[in-house]
């Protein structure tokens, strides 16, 4: 490509606040962060490849700044970065490689060239510098001003009403019928109403996107032709993906048409942001942005050079750091401000609390940043409380402002439903494990309870297979959790045996059931209601195909499904005492019974000898209704009905007696995992103390009236 020499313009120093490139003073003024740096020059590329060259001579607190006039929106840019080339203390200043802005608003083009971004010849400690021109091989930083649709008055759901969808931008529309062709797979296809009205029939009140900052997929999948469909492989953390744009060029716009018109329905929306790690993989990877600039003040770096992983992607953020703690932080306002975003879920959290990647302190610098920030703590925060290692485990380990993904409420029910385990923990499970969150006064919507995610077999695979297939994915079945926690039913995959798709169907209801009436925040994930599968993929992280695609077909079992969890949402929504605010401590109520009572088939109260009984498979679990705590958003309480939930895993059907008449006049049947759309078969109401018989591997839930 060629281009033309420094230019030693006399600029206007402009301020060092904000980073990024911003329109101001007749030009753009361009500010960006290296601490190694002994030059930085912005360089502005013509659309023929041309480039000029324009040195930053105004450095204040370790940034490059200056104002370039004559500079509009639309001009594409990078850096490259004069200075110290030592690969052995980290610091890999290299002029020949174009850097992408880590604040650029928008982000163009892809890595065309792989070999060209390394900045290194031979093996990466000769410390021999390469000195091929990065320019055309890589993307480029474009100049923007923010446009598009108003994003509307945020909804702002209390977290105990809220029920999230965790989607893929792309594959929730890319088959969708009703979606016109050009918007299928973008941020304007879930801007349909078509779309909108769905999650609205459906009740979820968020949607949880997979990551939609600009993506650059590693290396590995790029030589064998893939790429990383969910997206979890940053290049810019300002920049939202432009594969999701239905016009590139136009991802702003149309992403804030997206918040909009999911606003406008009142659903929020909740970003997965990945801040553990970037595309740049391992110390021998390529050079496109942070690792150019000031690797040192980036990554988490050993004693030789090398990165530091404990996020299984090559290299970690570190969380320890000045330049990364506001890095983060302004990211995460641009977003949650000028875009319109109602909350965050947070990637490998563990891995933000470990600064300098040493232990785990839930009152890191990072973690500390975001909660105490003015804009960011009135926001949805959510940890994933794990990284990639042993002591990365950290569910229910986070400060009172955070709530988490629970894995531990994801196995213990799927351990139930499959009759692997007693009933003890799933007691705590199901009353919002307070025995992880109540400590630090956290209440019981910290607790977001999932049975499936992104990551793993979805719903209908996890009653269909017993193990992964991940064939499909190039890594010969290495990739993917083996720990499934699952059951086929009695055949591994597709079956035309009708005794064992009945039991799958009604496992999954189960399990969905479970989950939606569990105290705590649920997350259900795009097309489980839909009766998706992925061939019993559990890590289709780069398959943008059909196996990762929601399919829209109207079936008789897709339909069933989604009118069971709409029911099942329904109920939770219009019954107060299944969302409850705080956790129950046996609290006496006007009715004259504890907040909460556990019942053994036979009507008892549980006592302390039967919680330790690993062979019991049933449990009845009565919630009061006369006080509860949770209220609508108008602050009206809707119903105070109290309700008995019932639980039977066993594989035999079993007789259970319902409370004395203290915990109702009558109990009357109101979703039955037995029926397809859980609407019970025989809804009359049932006296106290009958005896009924419950089916093997079922869930009744009653409106004990009074």
């Amino acid at each position: 490509m060629p281009t033309s020499p420094r230019e030693f313009p006399s600029l206007l120093a402009g301020r060092p606040f904000p980073l990024g490139a911003h329109p101001e003073s007749g030009g753009v003024r361009f500010a960006v962060a290296s601490s190694v740096a002994e030059a930085v020059e912005v360089c502005l590329i013509s659309e023929d490849g041309t480039e000029r060259r324009i040195e930053l001579a105004e450095h204040t607190f370790g940034i490059w700044h200056g104002i370039v006039p004559g500079v509009t929106p639309g001009q594409r840019y990078g850096y490259r970065v004069h200075g110290p080339y030592d690969p052995g203390r980290g610091i890999r200043c290299n002029p020949a490689k174009l850097l992408v802005d880590p604040y650029a608003r928008r982000i163009t083009g892809d890595v065309t060239q792989m070999s060209d971004t390394l900045d290194y010849v031979g093996h990466l400690m000769d410390g021999v510098p390469s000195r091929v021109d990065s320019l055309g091989a890589v993307p480029l930083s474009v100049v923007t001003s923010l446009g598009g649709a108003d994003t509307g008055t945020k909804p702002e759901v209390p977290f105990e009403e809220t029920v999230i969808y965790e989607m893929h931008v792309r594959g929730f529309t890319k088959q969708h019928p009703d979606v016109p062709e050009s918007q299928r797979g973008t941020y304007l296809g879930l801007a349909h109403p078509a779309v909108t009205d769905y999650l609205v029939r459906l009740g979820v009140t968020a949607v949880e996107l997979l990551p939609i900052h600009a993506i650059c997929s590693e290396p590995g999948l790029r030589d064998t032709g893939r790429s990383n469909y969910w997206g979890y492989s940053t290049l810019g953390f300002f920049a939202p993906h432009n594969g999701y744009a239905s016009e590139p060029g136009r991802e702003i716009e149309e992403f804030r048409t997206m918040v909009a018109a999911l606003h406008a329905a009142g659903i929020e929306v909740i970003l997965d942001v990945v801040y553990n790690h970037t595309c740049e993989g391992g110390a021998a990877g390529p050079s496109l942005s942070f690792r150019g600039l000031d690797a040192p003040a980036y990554y988490v770096l050993g004693p030789d050079g090398y990165d530091r992983d404990i996020t299984g992607c090559g290299n970690t953020l570190n969380g320890g750091s000045p330049t990364v703690v506001r890095m983060v932080t302004d990211s995460l306002r641009y977003f949650a401000d000028d875009l319109g975003v109602d909350g965050f879920r947070f990637d490998l959290t563990s891995a933000l609390g470990r600064p300098h990647g040493g232990a785990f302190d839930p009152n890191s610098p990072l973690l500390t940043a975001i909660v105490a920030d003015p804009v960011l703590s009135r926001c949805k925060l959510i940890a994933e409380p794990w990284d990639a290692t042993g002591e990365g485990y950290r569910v229910g380990g986070f400060g009172p402002q955070w709530t988490e993904w629970n894995g531990r409420y994801r196995d213990t029910v799927r351990d139930f439903w499959r009759g692997a385990v007693g009933v003890r923990d799933l007691a705590y499970r199901l009353s919002g494990s307070s025995d992880l969150y109540a400590l630090n006064r956290r209440r019981p919507w910290a607790s977001v309870n999932f049975i499936t995610a992104h990551d793993g077999f979805t719903l209908r695979d996890m009653v269909s297979y017993d193990h992964k297939h991940n064939e499909a994915n190039g890594e010969d079945g290495r990739d993917g959790t083996d720990d499934n926690r699952s059951w086929n039913c009695g055949a591994e995959g597709e079956t035309d045996d009708k005794e064992i798709r009945t039991l799958r169907a009604r496992q999954a209801r189960n399990l969905i059931a479970t989950l939606l009436l569990s105290t705590g925040t649920p997350m259900l994930v795009a097309g489980d209601e839909r009766w998706r599968t992925q061939g019993g993929n559990n890590n289709a992280y780069c398959l943008d195909n059909e196996t990762s695609w929601v399919d829209w077909t109207r079936g008789d079992d897709q339909l069933d499904m989604t009118a069971f969890v709409r029911h099942a949402i329904s109920l939770r929504t219009h019954a107060p005492a299944l969302r409850q605010p705080h956790f129950f401590d046996g609290r006496p109520t006007r009715s004259g019974e504890p907040d909460l009572v556990w019942f053994r088939p036979d009507g008892c109260p549980m006592s302390d000898e039967n919680w330790f009984d690993d062979g019991a498979r049933s449990l009845g679990m009565w919630i009061d209704g006369s006080e509860a705590l949770s209220r609508s958003r108008g602050g009206e309480l809707v119903s105070d009905d109290s309700w008995l939930l019932i639980l039977h895993a066993g594989a035999n059907p079993a007789e259970f007696t319902l409370p004395a008449e203290q915990y109702g006049d009558d109990f009357e049947p109101v979703l039955d995992t037995g029926s397809p759309d859980g609407k019970p078969s025989e809804p009359e109401p049932l006296e106290p103390g009958a005896k009924i018989t419950v089916p093997p591997r079922s869930l009744l839930l009653l409106r004990a009236r009074r």
